[in-house]
């Protein structure tokens, strides 16, 4: 399987900033390593959008999409789940 390029959007960057250090050094795995797999056991296609797909970091969940196509994931959030859902 051929890599995927991973695109951080700025509000990611803003997100793995405010992650406390444990679950920032586990997001940023779990973020480079789509790159290689991204449909990772445990994923979740997001019901009511087009492209959105999820993936869980403990507590914490990651939003991204993906364009086949062009082999590219872009991530939107990385967000406790008590709050990612909200902006979708």
């Amino acid at each position: 399987m051929a890599s995927y390029k991973v695109v951080l959007k700025p509000s990611v960057e803003r997100d793995l900033e405010a992650l406390p250090p444990a679950q920032r050094a586990r997001a940023i795995g779990r973020v480079e390593s789509l790159a290689e797999n991204p449909f990772p056991a445990g994923f979740i296609k997001l019901s009511g959008t087009e492209k959105l797909y999820r993936i869980r970091i403990g507590d914490y969940r990651v939003v991204y999409g993906i364009d086949s196509e062009a082999r590219l994931i872009t991530d939107h959030y990385v967000r406790h789940r008590r709050d990612v859902y909200r902006r979708i």
